[in-house]
Protein backbone atom coordinates (compact mmCIF):
# COMPACT_ATOMS: atom_id res chain seq x y z
CA UNK A 1 0.00 0.00 0.00
CA UNK A 2 1.41 3.57 -1.24
CA UNK A 3 1.73 5.77 1.63
CA UNK A 4 0.31 8.95 1.44
CA UNK A 5 2.22 12.28 0.34
CA UNK A 6 2.59 15.28 2.31
CA UNK A 7 0.21 17.75 1.39
CA UNK A 8 0.57 20.15 -1.58
CA UNK A 9 0.98 23.61 -0.42
CA UNK A 10 1.53 27.23 -1.63
CA UNK A 11 4.83 28.20 -2.03
CA UNK A 12 5.80 31.68 -0.41
CA UNK A 13 6.86 34.71 -2.42
CA UNK A 14 10.95 34.11 -0.82
CA UNK A 15 10.68 30.54 -2.08
CA UNK A 16 8.96 31.45 -5.42
CA UNK A 17 11.72 33.62 -5.99
CA UNK A 18 14.35 31.02 -4.72
CA UNK A 19 12.41 28.00 -7.04
CA UNK A 20 12.87 30.82 -9.91
CA UNK A 21 16.35 31.57 -9.76
CA UNK A 22 17.45 28.36 -9.53
CA UNK A 23 15.52 27.10 -12.83
CA UNK A 24 17.23 29.96 -14.70
CA UNK A 25 20.56 29.30 -13.89
CA UNK A 26 19.72 25.41 -15.29
CA UNK A 27 17.94 26.68 -18.42
CA UNK A 28 21.55 29.28 -18.82
CA UNK A 29 23.05 25.60 -18.86
CA UNK A 30 21.27 24.33 -21.32
CA UNK A 31 21.15 27.05 -23.59
CA UNK A 32 24.98 27.15 -23.71
CA UNK A 33 25.19 23.46 -23.93
CA UNK A 34 24.58 20.76 -26.61
CA UNK A 35 24.36 16.78 -26.04
CA UNK A 36 27.58 16.44 -27.11
CA UNK A 37 29.56 18.27 -24.45
CA UNK A 38 29.70 21.44 -22.41
CA UNK A 39 32.02 24.69 -21.54
CA UNK A 40 32.61 24.61 -17.86
CA UNK A 41 31.49 28.16 -15.77
CA UNK A 42 34.16 29.58 -13.41
CA UNK A 43 34.28 27.13 -10.74
CA UNK A 44 33.00 24.21 -12.94
CA UNK A 45 29.12 24.75 -11.71
CA UNK A 46 26.30 26.90 -12.83
CA UNK A 47 25.63 30.14 -12.02
CA UNK A 48 22.84 32.41 -11.56
CA UNK A 49 21.54 33.47 -14.94
CA UNK A 50 21.43 37.06 -13.70
CA UNK A 51 25.39 36.88 -13.52
CA UNK A 52 28.22 37.71 -16.64
CA UNK A 53 31.06 36.72 -14.48
CA UNK A 54 33.59 36.69 -17.00
CA UNK A 55 34.48 37.09 -20.80
CA UNK A 56 31.66 35.65 -22.85
CA UNK A 57 29.27 34.92 -19.91
CA UNK A 58 28.51 31.79 -17.44
CA UNK A 59 29.83 29.06 -19.95
CA UNK A 60 32.34 31.47 -21.81
CA UNK A 61 30.46 31.23 -24.97
CA UNK A 62 28.58 34.54 -25.79
CA UNK A 63 24.82 33.17 -24.02
CA UNK A 64 22.72 33.94 -21.41
CA UNK A 65 19.18 33.15 -20.36
CA UNK A 66 18.21 36.55 -20.08
CA UNK A 67 14.45 37.51 -21.21
CA UNK A 68 13.45 40.92 -21.66
CA UNK A 69 15.97 42.81 -23.11
CA UNK A 70 16.02 45.70 -25.51
CA UNK A 71 16.03 45.62 -29.21
CA UNK A 72 15.96 49.03 -29.85
CA UNK A 73 18.56 51.96 -28.42
CA UNK A 74 20.26 55.32 -28.39
CA UNK A 75 21.58 57.67 -26.26
CA UNK A 76 18.23 58.97 -25.65
CA UNK A 77 16.20 55.55 -25.37
CA UNK A 78 16.22 52.63 -23.37
CA UNK A 79 19.79 54.10 -21.56
CA UNK A 80 19.08 53.08 -17.22
CA UNK A 81 22.66 54.97 -16.78
CA UNK A 82 25.42 56.14 -18.86
CA UNK A 83 28.47 56.71 -16.06
CA UNK A 84 32.00 58.08 -17.04
CA UNK A 85 35.12 55.57 -16.61
CA UNK A 86 38.09 57.08 -15.73
CA UNK A 87 41.30 56.08 -18.05
CA UNK A 88 41.39 53.43 -20.61
CA UNK A 89 40.85 49.80 -21.23
CA UNK A 90 39.57 47.27 -23.30
CA UNK A 91 38.38 44.69 -20.74
CA UNK A 92 34.84 43.56 -21.11
CA UNK A 93 32.19 43.92 -17.96
CA UNK A 94 32.42 41.24 -15.49
CA UNK A 95 29.03 41.05 -13.51
CA UNK A 96 28.40 39.15 -10.06
CA UNK A 97 26.85 40.46 -6.96
CA UNK A 98 25.33 43.51 -8.03
CA UNK A 99 28.63 45.12 -9.19
CA UNK A 100 29.96 45.67 -12.71
CA UNK A 101 34.12 44.91 -12.85
CA UNK A 102 35.78 46.26 -15.29
CA UNK A 103 39.77 47.37 -15.24
CA UNK A 104 41.88 50.35 -16.50
CA UNK A 105 44.83 52.09 -17.14
CA UNK A 106 45.18 55.65 -15.76
CA UNK A 107 48.22 56.58 -16.60
CA UNK A 108 50.53 54.47 -14.82
CA UNK A 109 47.75 53.26 -12.77
CA UNK A 110 46.62 50.24 -13.90
CA UNK A 111 43.54 49.91 -12.01
CA UNK A 112 39.88 47.31 -10.96
CA UNK A 113 36.96 49.57 -11.29
CA UNK A 114 33.49 48.19 -9.87
CA UNK A 115 29.97 49.93 -10.80
CA UNK A 116 26.34 49.31 -8.76
CA UNK A 117 25.09 47.52 -11.40
CA UNK A 118 21.48 48.67 -10.38
CA UNK A 119 22.27 52.47 -10.36
CA UNK A 120 26.04 52.73 -12.28
CA UNK A 121 27.80 54.42 -9.00
CA UNK A 122 31.10 53.63 -8.69
CA UNK A 123 31.96 51.16 -5.95
CA UNK A 124 35.49 50.54 -6.27
CA UNK A 125 38.33 52.05 -8.20
CA UNK A 126 41.79 50.73 -6.16
CA UNK A 127 45.42 50.38 -7.81
CA UNK A 128 46.51 46.85 -8.64
CA UNK A 129 50.22 47.53 -10.38
CA UNK A 130 52.09 50.17 -11.73
CA UNK A 131 52.44 50.01 -15.14
CA UNK A 132 56.27 48.95 -16.77
CA UNK A 133 56.71 51.37 -19.42
CA UNK A 134 58.89 49.26 -21.29
CA UNK A 135 56.08 46.58 -21.89
CA UNK A 136 54.71 47.49 -25.40
CA UNK A 137 51.11 47.48 -26.25
CA UNK A 138 48.98 48.27 -29.80
CA UNK A 139 46.99 50.88 -29.86
CA UNK A 140 43.94 48.36 -30.73
CA UNK A 141 44.95 47.09 -27.20
CA UNK A 142 46.24 49.04 -24.77
CA UNK A 143 47.01 47.97 -20.60
CA UNK A 144 43.71 47.29 -19.39
CA UNK A 145 42.42 44.51 -22.08
CA UNK A 146 41.77 41.33 -20.17
CA UNK A 147 38.06 40.48 -18.76
CA UNK A 148 37.84 40.13 -14.79
CA UNK A 149 36.61 37.12 -13.44
CA UNK A 150 34.30 37.24 -10.58
CA UNK A 151 33.84 34.16 -8.09
CA UNK A 152 33.05 33.03 -4.94
CA UNK A 153 33.70 36.41 -3.09
CA UNK A 154 37.18 36.75 -5.57
CA UNK A 155 37.65 39.35 -7.81
CA UNK A 156 40.52 38.11 -10.43
CA UNK A 157 42.53 40.80 -12.58
CA UNK A 158 44.89 40.25 -15.58
CA UNK A 159 46.96 42.91 -17.06
CA UNK A 160 49.19 40.32 -19.11
CA UNK A 161 53.10 40.45 -18.46
CA UNK A 162 52.32 43.40 -15.84
CA UNK A 163 50.69 41.41 -13.48
CA UNK A 164 47.69 39.09 -12.26
CA UNK A 165 46.24 39.42 -8.97
CA UNK A 166 42.91 38.50 -6.36
CA UNK A 167 41.19 41.45 -4.81
CA UNK A 168 38.42 41.06 -2.39
CA UNK A 169 34.57 41.64 -3.51
CA UNK A 170 35.82 45.31 -1.94
CA UNK A 171 38.85 45.56 -3.53
CA UNK A 172 41.29 44.80 -1.19
CA UNK A 173 44.35 42.67 -2.50
CA UNK A 174 44.76 39.23 -1.94
CA UNK A 175 47.68 38.40 -3.87
CA UNK A 176 49.60 39.84 -6.76
CA UNK A 177 52.23 38.09 -9.36
CA UNK A 178 53.92 38.62 -12.48
CA UNK A 179 54.22 36.32 -15.40
CA UNK A 180 57.22 36.66 -16.80
CA UNK A 181 57.23 36.74 -20.33
CA UNK A 182 57.67 39.27 -23.44
CA UNK A 183 54.30 40.08 -25.73
CA UNK A 184 54.90 42.27 -28.79
CA UNK A 185 50.99 44.18 -28.16
CA UNK A 186 50.63 43.97 -24.67
CA UNK A 187 47.81 41.53 -22.73
CA UNK A 188 45.13 40.55 -24.91
CA UNK A 189 43.89 37.43 -23.19
CA UNK A 190 41.84 36.55 -20.59
CA UNK A 191 41.90 34.33 -17.60
CA UNK A 192 39.88 31.08 -17.63
CA UNK A 193 38.96 29.61 -13.76
CA UNK A 194 38.48 26.18 -13.27
CA UNK A 195 38.44 23.99 -10.06
CA UNK A 196 40.55 26.66 -8.05
CA UNK A 197 42.79 27.28 -10.93
CA UNK A 198 43.64 29.75 -12.56
CA UNK A 199 44.51 29.20 -15.99
CA UNK A 200 46.55 31.84 -18.39
CA UNK A 201 47.88 31.74 -21.77
CA UNK A 202 50.94 33.86 -21.90
CA UNK A 203 52.36 33.88 -25.53
CA UNK A 204 55.38 35.91 -26.08
CA UNK A 205 57.43 35.83 -29.59
CA UNK A 206 60.04 33.87 -27.65
CA UNK A 207 58.31 32.51 -24.33
CA UNK A 208 55.35 31.16 -24.77
CA UNK A 209 53.53 28.76 -21.90
CA UNK A 210 50.51 28.13 -20.66
CA UNK A 211 49.79 28.24 -16.34
CA UNK A 212 47.93 27.58 -13.58
CA UNK A 213 47.64 29.92 -11.02
CA UNK A 214 46.46 28.14 -7.28
CA UNK A 215 43.18 30.93 -7.14
CA UNK A 216 43.75 30.98 -3.36
CA UNK A 217 47.48 31.84 -3.48
CA UNK A 218 48.90 33.06 -6.79
CA UNK A 219 51.44 30.26 -6.72
CA UNK A 220 51.84 28.08 -9.62
CA UNK A 221 50.40 24.78 -9.99
CA UNK A 222 51.36 23.81 -13.42
CA UNK A 223 53.16 25.74 -15.94
CA UNK A 224 53.37 23.87 -19.60
CA UNK A 225 55.64 25.14 -21.96
CA UNK A 226 54.17 25.52 -26.11
CA UNK A 227 55.70 23.32 -28.48
CA UNK A 228 58.58 25.18 -30.63
CA UNK A 229 58.19 27.10 -32.32
CA UNK A 230 56.32 29.61 -30.66
CA UNK A 231 54.65 33.32 -31.29
CA UNK A 232 52.54 35.95 -29.81
CA UNK A 233 48.96 34.84 -29.28
CA UNK A 234 46.26 37.04 -27.21
CA UNK A 235 43.40 34.20 -26.91
CA UNK A 236 41.11 33.06 -23.69
CA UNK A 237 41.73 29.62 -23.27
CA UNK A 238 38.15 27.20 -22.27
CA UNK A 239 37.60 24.71 -20.12
CA UNK A 240 35.35 21.85 -22.04
CA UNK A 241 33.67 18.62 -20.80
CA UNK A 242 34.06 15.74 -23.91
CA UNK A 243 33.60 12.64 -23.69
CA UNK A 244 34.68 11.52 -20.27
CA UNK A 245 37.13 14.23 -19.31
CA UNK A 246 37.62 17.94 -18.58
CA UNK A 247 40.15 19.76 -20.88
CA UNK A 248 41.40 23.17 -21.22
CA UNK A 249 41.47 24.42 -24.48
CA UNK A 250 44.45 27.01 -25.70
CA UNK A 251 44.93 28.51 -29.13
CA UNK A 252 48.44 29.64 -29.58
CA UNK A 253 50.50 30.29 -32.53
CA UNK A 254 50.89 27.81 -35.22
CA UNK A 255 48.81 25.45 -33.14
CA UNK A 256 46.16 24.82 -30.47
CA UNK A 257 46.25 22.33 -27.90
CA UNK A 258 44.24 20.43 -25.06
CA UNK A 259 45.57 20.84 -21.61
CA UNK A 260 44.35 18.48 -18.42
CA UNK A 261 43.61 21.17 -16.44
CA UNK A 262 44.57 19.90 -13.30
CA UNK A 263 48.05 18.70 -14.59
CA UNK A 264 48.62 20.49 -17.53
CA UNK A 265 49.60 17.46 -19.33
CA UNK A 266 48.85 18.20 -23.33
CA UNK A 267 45.98 15.88 -24.67
CA UNK A 268 45.88 16.68 -28.12
CA UNK A 269 47.24 19.55 -30.65
CA UNK A 270 46.01 20.63 -33.58
CA UNK A 271 48.72 23.00 -36.56
CA UNK A 272 47.48 25.21 -38.64
CA UNK A 273 50.53 26.35 -40.29
CA UNK A 274 51.67 29.64 -39.87
CA UNK A 275 48.48 31.43 -38.19
CA UNK A 276 49.27 32.98 -35.11
CA UNK A 277 48.85 36.74 -33.18
CA UNK A 278 45.64 34.21 -32.62
CA UNK A 279 42.58 36.45 -30.68
CA UNK A 280 39.06 34.83 -30.49
CA UNK A 281 38.12 32.04 -27.73
CA UNK A 282 37.25 29.29 -29.19
CA UNK A 283 33.69 27.40 -28.46
CA UNK A 284 32.68 24.15 -28.18
CA UNK A 285 29.55 21.90 -29.19
CA UNK A 286 28.68 18.75 -31.29
CA UNK A 287 31.97 17.36 -30.09
CA UNK A 288 33.54 19.67 -31.94
CA UNK A 289 35.91 22.51 -31.33
CA UNK A 290 35.58 25.35 -33.31
CA UNK A 291 39.41 27.30 -33.56
CA UNK A 292 40.45 30.13 -35.21
CA UNK A 293 43.45 30.15 -36.83
CA UNK A 294 45.12 34.28 -36.80
CA UNK A 295 46.55 36.22 -38.65
CA UNK A 296 48.55 35.26 -42.05
CA UNK A 297 46.57 32.25 -42.61
CA UNK A 298 42.71 33.09 -41.55
CA UNK A 299 40.64 30.68 -40.89
CA UNK A 300 38.07 28.41 -38.91
CA UNK A 301 39.24 25.05 -37.99
CA UNK A 302 36.48 22.46 -36.63
CA UNK A 303 38.13 19.80 -34.40
CA UNK A 304 36.88 16.63 -32.92
CA UNK A 305 37.61 16.74 -29.28
CA UNK A 306 38.27 13.35 -28.53
CA UNK A 307 41.37 13.10 -29.67
CA UNK A 308 45.12 11.75 -28.68
CA UNK A 309 48.39 13.58 -29.62
CA UNK A 310 48.47 15.48 -33.27
CA UNK A 311 45.15 15.40 -34.52
CA UNK A 312 45.88 17.33 -37.56
CA UNK A 313 45.29 14.60 -40.10
CA UNK A 314 42.94 12.94 -37.96
CA UNK A 315 40.44 15.18 -36.47
CA UNK A 316 39.55 17.85 -38.22
CA UNK A 317 36.50 17.42 -38.86
CA UNK A 318 35.83 20.91 -41.36
CA UNK A 319 37.45 23.86 -42.44
CA UNK A 320 36.40 27.25 -42.94
CA UNK A 321 38.00 29.93 -44.82
CA UNK A 322 35.84 32.63 -46.31
CA UNK A 323 34.65 34.82 -43.57
CA UNK A 324 37.14 33.65 -41.06
CA UNK A 325 37.36 36.20 -38.12
CA UNK A 326 40.83 37.40 -37.16
CA UNK A 327 39.21 39.17 -33.66
CA UNK A 328 35.57 38.47 -32.68
CA UNK A 329 34.92 34.73 -31.35
CA UNK A 330 32.56 32.77 -32.60
CA UNK A 331 29.23 32.29 -31.03
CA UNK A 332 27.38 28.82 -31.38
CA UNK A 333 23.41 28.71 -31.14
CA UNK A 334 22.07 25.25 -31.67
CA UNK A 335 23.21 24.01 -35.19
CA UNK A 336 24.17 26.97 -36.84
CA UNK A 337 27.56 28.65 -36.23
CA UNK A 338 27.44 32.73 -36.07
CA UNK A 339 31.14 34.78 -37.21
CA UNK A 340 31.42 38.01 -37.82
CA UNK A 341 34.84 39.01 -39.25
CA UNK A 342 36.97 42.51 -38.61
CA UNK A 343 36.01 44.06 -41.92
CA UNK A 344 32.15 43.52 -40.68
CA UNK A 345 30.89 40.54 -42.94
CA UNK A 346 28.86 38.26 -40.73
CA UNK A 347 28.54 34.74 -41.32
CA UNK A 348 25.94 31.81 -40.22
CA UNK A 349 27.30 27.97 -41.14
CA UNK A 350 26.11 25.02 -39.86
CA UNK A 351 28.20 23.86 -37.46
CA UNK A 352 28.15 20.19 -38.14
CA UNK A 353 29.42 20.44 -41.16
CA UNK A 354 30.54 23.37 -42.46
CA UNK A 355 27.88 24.44 -45.20
CA UNK A 356 27.48 28.40 -45.47
CA UNK A 357 24.22 28.96 -44.78
CA UNK A 358 24.31 32.84 -45.41
CA UNK A 359 27.03 36.06 -45.47
CA UNK A 360 26.11 39.66 -45.01
CA UNK A 361 27.90 42.77 -44.68
CA UNK A 362 26.81 44.60 -41.59
CA UNK A 363 29.55 47.27 -41.99
CA UNK A 364 32.22 48.70 -39.50
CA UNK A 365 35.13 47.26 -38.32
CA UNK A 366 34.58 44.53 -35.58
CA UNK A 367 36.90 43.41 -32.30
CA UNK A 368 33.91 42.49 -29.93
CA UNK A 369 32.66 38.86 -29.48
CA UNK A 370 28.72 38.61 -30.45
CA UNK A 371 26.57 37.47 -27.81
CA UNK A 372 23.00 35.04 -28.29
CA UNK A 373 19.93 36.55 -25.91
CA UNK A 374 16.28 36.45 -25.33
CA UNK A 375 16.37 34.29 -28.94
CA UNK A 376 18.64 37.59 -30.64
CA UNK A 377 22.21 37.47 -32.06
CA UNK A 378 23.44 40.81 -30.89
CA UNK A 379 26.64 42.13 -33.04
CA UNK A 380 29.01 44.84 -31.70
CA UNK A 381 31.24 47.29 -34.17
CA UNK A 382 34.22 49.50 -32.92
CA UNK A 383 31.90 52.40 -33.72
CA UNK A 384 29.52 52.09 -31.21
CA UNK A 385 27.17 50.29 -33.61
CA UNK A 386 25.18 47.31 -32.57
CA UNK A 387 23.10 45.09 -35.17
CA UNK A 388 20.95 43.09 -33.74
CA UNK A 389 19.23 39.92 -36.18
CA UNK A 390 16.87 36.69 -35.47
CA UNK A 391 19.08 33.62 -35.54
CA UNK A 392 18.00 31.31 -38.67
CA UNK A 393 18.66 29.87 -42.17
CA UNK A 394 18.57 33.28 -43.58
CA UNK A 395 19.60 37.04 -42.52
CA UNK A 396 17.13 38.88 -40.48
CA UNK A 397 18.10 42.64 -39.00
CA UNK A 398 16.27 43.51 -36.26
CA UNK A 399 17.49 46.60 -35.25
CA UNK A 400 21.07 49.34 -35.85
CA UNK A 401 21.83 51.08 -33.02
CA UNK A 402 24.16 53.61 -32.31
CA UNK A 403 25.99 55.08 -29.43
CA UNK A 404 28.53 57.82 -28.63
CA UNK A 405 32.16 56.11 -28.69
CA UNK A 406 34.36 53.33 -29.39
CA UNK A 407 33.23 50.04 -28.89
CA UNK A 408 36.04 47.59 -28.79
CA UNK A 409 34.80 45.67 -25.81
CA UNK A 410 32.07 42.79 -25.44
CA UNK A 411 28.83 43.25 -24.28
CA UNK A 412 27.77 41.72 -21.20
CA UNK A 413 24.23 40.38 -20.27
CA UNK A 414 22.39 40.61 -16.72
CA UNK A 415 19.45 41.07 -14.91
CA UNK A 416 17.49 41.78 -18.04
CA UNK A 417 19.84 44.49 -19.44
CA UNK A 418 22.73 45.00 -21.54
CA UNK A 419 26.03 46.39 -20.83
CA UNK A 420 28.33 48.23 -22.97
CA UNK A 421 31.59 49.59 -22.19
CA UNK A 422 32.90 52.59 -24.92
CA UNK A 423 35.99 53.93 -24.43
CA UNK A 424 34.78 56.75 -22.23
CA UNK A 425 31.75 55.56 -20.87
CA UNK A 426 30.01 52.39 -18.88
CA UNK A 427 25.71 51.98 -20.49
CA UNK A 428 23.20 49.82 -18.83
CA UNK A 429 21.02 49.38 -21.62
CA UNK A 430 17.34 48.05 -20.75
CA UNK A 431 14.06 47.98 -21.89
CA UNK A 432 12.15 51.09 -20.76
CA UNK A 433 8.87 48.93 -19.25
CA UNK A 434 11.20 46.92 -16.84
Amino acid sequence: MRRAGPKARVLSAMEWKRWWRLARAALVFAIASTASGWASTPAGRVLAAEDWPQFRGPTGQGHSAERGLPVDWSESRNVIWKTPVPGAGWSSPAIAGGRVWITAAVGDSLRALAFDRATGREAVNVEVFRADRSVAHHPKNGRASPTPIVDGGRVYVHFGAEGTAALTDTGEVVWRTRLQYESQHGGGGSPALHDGLLIVNCDGGSDAFVVALDARTGKTRWKTPRRSPADQAYSTPLVIRAGDRDAVVSVGAFRAAAYDPATGKELWRVSYGDGFSNVPRPVFGHGLVYIATGFMQPALLAVRADGAGDVTKTHVAWTLQRGAPLTPSPLLVGNELYLVNDTGIASSVDARDGAMRWQHRVGGNHSASPVYADGRVYFLSEDGVATVIAPGPEFKLLSTNRLDGATLASMAISDGSIFIRTNSHLYRIGAANR
